[in-house]
């Protein structure tokens, strides 16, 4: 069984990781494609467009973000004001509103998606090879399991 890694290890990795992960994403943030909607609002249209057909509620959607309850329903109220997303409700629960996308909200997020991931591409393909990469994901993975076991 393999050693366990000492508090001093895991916090190292974890400022490690969490410091990558801001660097990249203030990059990210200053392209062009998040002039249009900010990364937050792109994530919202990225999940309603992974999400079945009929929508989220806002409770599930709100478990794939990081944002506050009360952020994210102001955020899709202004969604809504630019017709990227509608509030309707629930075929099987009439007491409860499904958020789903738009044609222009799916419009908007293909468009910025593809220009998302290019760039993605330039930023971790230009540090990693493939291997790398395949390492970095199942590590990832891992650790997102783990914890997702954890909160059972």
């Amino acid at each position: 069984m393999p050693e366990l890694p000492s508090v001093k290890e895991t916090a190292l990795a974890w400022e490690s990781l969490f410091r990558c992960q801001v660097t990249i994403m203030r990059r990210l943030q200053q392209l062009p494609e998040f002039k249009e909607l900010s990364m937050r609002e792109y994530d919202v249209l990225f999940n309603l467009r992974r999400a079945p057909q009929c929508g989220l509620r806002l409770g599930d959607l709100n478990e794939s973000l990081l944002l506050s309850q009360p952020s994210l329903s102001r955020m899709i109220d202004r969604l809504v004001a630019r017709g990227l997303v509608v509030r309707q409700q629930d075929p099987s629960d009439h007491r409860a509103i499904l958020i789903t996308l738009t044609g222009a909200g799916a419009e908007v997020q293909r468009r910025i998606g593809r220009a998302h991931v290019r760039h993605i591409n330039e930023v971790l393909g230009g540090a990693l090879d493939a291997e790398q990469l395949e390492q970095l994901r199942a590590l990832t993975t891992a650790l997102s399991q783990s914890v997702a076991e954890e909160q059972g």
